[in-house]
């Protein structure tokens, strides 16, 4: 069997389409990831019903999943239908291992998302660091500052 073929046939056995990042990584829906982006295997990018945008050069682990919906409503019968809400990632963003990134998150460029991290609606600035516990805005602004100059570009995240 070709190589080529025996892809095929495993990303139809586990309901998987193509993908240009990893042969167990789930995109599911018409997410917009920018160039340079990488997401480790295991990994589920969930974009059915509402809008993911993934920026430029940014690191998603393993194990992490990007997830638009919300069932929890709809599975203990007080909601018609899944909750969806968009998510938005900035350029140059890490997610580390076994992150869930839920709808209505919006992470800022330059952001640092640490492993085990839930990461719910809401707006996190640019340059922070996301830890399981909180959320440090502009953590890493100094550090980059120092190395490259004041920061130019746009600071919405």
């Amino acid at each position: 069997m070709e190589e080529s073929e025996f892809k095929q046939l495993f990303l139809k056995t586990v309901h998987n389409r193509d993908n240009p990042y990893h042969p167990l990584v789930w995109i599911n829906g018409e997410p917009e990831i920018g160039p340079g982006t990488y997401i480790g295997g295991f990994s589920e990018v969930n974009a059915k019903g509402a809008r993911v945008v993934i920026g430029r050069d940014c690191d998603i682990a393993s194990f992490v999943a990007i997830n638009v919906a919300d069932s929890h409503r709809r599975c203990i019968g007080l909601a018609e239908a899944n909750d969806n809400r968009d998510i938005r990632n900035g350029d140059c963003v890490f997610i580390g291992s076994h992150c869930a990134i839920l709808g209505g998150a919006v992470i800022g460029h330059h952001s640092v998302v640490a492993a085990g991290t839930v990461v719910r609606a809401g707006v996190i600035p640019p340059f922070s660091l996301v830890l399981a516990d909180g959320v440090k805005p502009g953590y890493y602004r100094a550090e980059y500052e120092a190395k490259h100059g004041p920061w130019q570009g746009d600071d919405s995240p």
